[in-house]
Order: structure tokens, then sequence, then C-alpha cells
């Protein structure tokens, strides 16, 4: 419990992927050096104890994909995509332990796809839009998750409650001048730290975001971070 996961994983067969969402016409570029028409997808697996494969499309895309891995993100076309996750070793996405899961990703657009537990325990996914609006000169997004089996909780900053009531699976975003901030998740109305305190970066241009997984009950607890470089991805420089 308590531990802290920087997830900073990539897909090593990328290059081997073939998706068939339809094409978009154009090939614009925008500042970042992306395509105009391309999403973003990164995976994270935030349910404990359990290794998946991880199928787009009927396709093979994470083998033996661990808890709290964070892989992509992938460039992908925008249109609509089943993914499915399936116990380790499965031979097709069959008989998924979750999902399938039905998605459309929109042209321009950062999402990250979250297998997790519900406030229940039960095994879930929710995508989420991630926020790579430009922040103000100096300034950098901190984005706060709930994605485990545990009740509504605060996220502190010291002792004072910066975020309340946060249920999963939901979000809150926050635009903090550059620095570190230190960090913890308590119950709704506590300041006994569940997880935590961590330091956590908050930098210019870029949305740093955080995840709380695991389940409560069951002791395992945890934090993923990912970074979304949403300076580059939207040609600002801050």
């Amino acid at each position: 419990m308590r531990k802290t996961v920087y997830a900073a994983g990539a897909l090593s067969m990328l290059a081997a992927l073939t998706f068939a969402a339809p094409a978009q016409a154009g090939g614009k570029h925008d500042d970042g050096g992306h395509h105009s028409d391309d999403a973003l997808l990164s995976v994270l697996h935030g349910v404990p104890g359990v290794t998946v494969d991880v199928w787009v499309n009927g396709k093979l895309t994470l083998d033996n994909f661990e808890p709290g891995t964070l892989a992509g993100p992938l460039k992908l076309d925008d249109g609509s995509y089943k993914i499915a996750i399936t116990a380790a070793d499965a031979t097709s996405a069959d008989n998924p332990v979750i999902g399938p899961v039905k998605v459309h990703l929109e042209e321009g657009r950062d999402y990250t796809a979250v297998a997790h537990l519900d406030a229940t325990g039960a095994p879930t996914a929710t995508l989420f839009k991630n926020d790579t609006s430009a922040s103000p000169k100096g300034q950098g997004k901190l984005t706060v998750r709930h994605v485990a089996a545990a009740p509504a909780v605060d996220v502190l900053a010291g002792e004072t409650a910066v975020i309340e009531d946060l249920t999963n699976p939901e979000q809150e975003v926050l635009t903090l001048k550059a620095g570190t901030v230190s960090a913890s998740v308590a119950a709704a109305g506590t300041t006994e730290p569940l997880i935590g305190p961590a330091d956590v970066p908050v930098t210019k241009g870029k949305n740093t975001v955080v995840y709380a997984w695991g389940s409560l009950a069951d002791d395992t607890l945890g934090v993923a971070v990912q970074v979304v470089d949403s300076a580059k991805w939207r040609g600002h420089d801050n």
C-alpha cells in the first residue's frame, strides 16, 4: 500500500500494430509535429493482483500487462475502437474479464483508457479525455483521477483540501504555478493520508495526471503518474 508507480512504459510492438478505423484526408501537421487528425491513446492497468492481455479491435495489443503499468501513447486515426481485457495468455478477445468497451476517439484529442475497480471493487474500464489546453505562462496542470475501490476522497496540499469529495471514476483538474506540490489522499472530510504524502511535480506546459488506484479494503492502494505534454501537443510555448 501507499506505493507510488511512475508509469512511463511504451509499446515495444507499436510498429507492428494496424488498426481498422477510417483515416482522415489532408495530412496536416500542427506546431508540435503531430498529424492534426491523430488521436493519442494511452492505457493504464489499475486492477491490482492480476496480469491481463489487452485487445484493440480484436488484435492483441498488450501482452502480460501488469498492474500499475502505463502503455502508449498510440497515435491512431479518429474513429471507433473496441477494447477488451482478457486473462493473460488468452488466445482471443472472445471471453473478456472487462468489456468489450466501445470508445470513439476524436481527431486531435489525447485519451487514457483505464482498467480499474469501481467503488464497490468490481472490475470496470473508463476512458478519460486528457486536458491538453495551454496553461498561463509559468503554470501547469495537475489532474487527479479516482479509480480505486474506495469511498469519496479529498486531495490535500499539506493539511488543506484542494480537491474535495472526489468519487470513483471522477477527475478534477487544477491549474497551478510550476513547482512541487506535497500531496496526499485522505477519506473525504479527514486529513489522515490513505496515500502519501508524496512530492508531485507541476511542470509548465504539461499536465501531470495522478491516478489513485487499487483497493482500500484489500490494502492495495497505489498511485500512478502520467505526464501529458500539452504545450507540444497544442503547439504552444509556455
